[in-house]
């Protein structure tokens, strides 16, 4: 009990000092603040906001497949399969993700006649981001021990029921932490898909801002939206993190 009211007393001293350094530095601002400006415009902030969380919903999990398939890929006997997941990471992580959009939107979308630009949108997200989880699935899976997976193979498993029931288990504990950061990202890098006109967020609170030329009244809803869905994915990672930490 006394350990909870420390916690909670010291996460409320440091939030208090938090708000009082940006309220401090507010408050140094020569800025006329014009909140009624943006009254007519609080449903394209929401249409925004619940186009992003669809968007990223469903890029988060077809990111989850795209990287697992690549890590599974990447530490087979068979080489070209292995190269391909290796070309792969390294060209999506090596590039800009703004770069990305507009090749894959442009060229590669256009070539292969996908013109739904929020399906595209979805797929190019969902691609940068499992890049990046093939990594954290990668370093889970090769993380765990070598003597269990032999004890599992002396006890009579097959190789499906050892990646079933010894390696990730293991390897989804250790991704945990990383893939909380991932999603998190892959949240606010969803804003880059403004430059294909794709209706989310960042591409509203800018059209409201060019409404009413009230610049900071249209882009602090937009940084506390972002953080009102960036901090439920760390706090059920962290939920998880406990759940599964009778698996290491």
């Amino acid at each position: 009990m006394r350990l909870r009211i420390y916690k909670i007393v010291s996460f409320s001293l440091a939030l208090g000092l938090v708000t009082l350094f940006f309220i401090f530095s507010f408050r140094q601002l020569d800025y006329q603040w014009n909140w009624t400006a943006l009254t007519p415009y609080w449903p394209k902030f929401l249409q925004g906001w619940w186009t992003t969380i669809l968007i990223s919903l469903v890029a988060m999990v077809l990111s989850l497949f795209i990287g697992l398939l690549s890590a599974l890929a990447r530490i087979q006997s068979f080489l070209t399969l292995r190269y391909l997941s290796l070309i792969y990471t390294e060209l999506i992580r090596g590039t800009p993700l703004l770069v990305q959009i507009l090749i894959f939107f442009y060229v590669v979308a256009d070539g292969l006649g996908l013109q739904n630009r929020y399906v595209a949108g979805v797929l190019i997200l969902a691609i940068f981001s499992g890049a990046y989880l093939s990594e954290i699935f990668r370093a889970g899976i090769l993380n765990t021990s070598a003597s269990q997976v032999e004890s599992a193979r002396s006890i009579g498993l097959t190789s499906f029921q050892i990646y079933r029931y010894v390696i990730f288990p293991q390897a989804l504990r250790q991704s945990l932490p990383p893939m909380a950061g991932q999603y998190a990202s892959l949240i606010k890098d969803s804003s880059l898909l403004s430059i294909i006109a794709i209706s989310e967020f960042t591409l509203n609170a800018q059209e409201v801002n060019s409404f009413t030329y009230s610049t900071l009244e249209s882009y602090l809803p937009l940084a506390f939206g972002y953080l009102m869905l960036t901090l439920p994915i760390t706090w059920w990672m962290r939920h998880l993190e406990r759940k599964f930490v009778y698996e290491t």
